[in-house]
């Protein structure tokens, strides 16, 4: 059974940084691909970063392009979003992913999910 533990969220002020991780386990084959979405108070879950283990492939989303950045180390089997230059708006749960097709910002092709870790960015 595959697993996905999110760490790492927190507290910080606007222009700081935070590195989440997704911690991940029980995948059977190599080809996959794990996404970071969010969800702030009253709106949708939001697709913000994915990293394909198939072929290395990355996206962003545009309103977080130049500041996160996503990154993988296989031999620990996790993934980190680097959240630099924070902003109030980047607020919301942050969820890891997985699917064994391709990257996608729509949640409903995702079979796996974590438990979410909170990221809230205020003065």
């Amino acid at each position: 059974q595959v697993q996905l533990v999110e760490s790492g969220g927190g507290l910080v002020q606007p222009g700081m940084s935070l590195r989440l991780a997704c911690a991940t386990s029980g995948f059977r084959s190599p080809y996959y691909v794990i996404a970071w979405f969010r969800q702030a108070p009253g709106k949708e879950r939001e697709g913000v970063s994915c990293i394909s283990n198939i072929d290395g492939s990355i996206y962003y989303a545009d309103s977080v392009k130049g500041r996160f950045t996503i990154s993988r180390d296989k031999a620990n089997n996790t993934v980190y979003l680097q959240m630099n230059s924070l902003k109030p708006e980047d607020t919301a749960v942050y969820y890891c992913a997985s699917d064994n097709t391709r990257c996608s910002w729509y949640t409903y092709e995702y079979d796996y999910w974590g438990q979410g870790t909170q990221v809230t960015v205020s003065s």
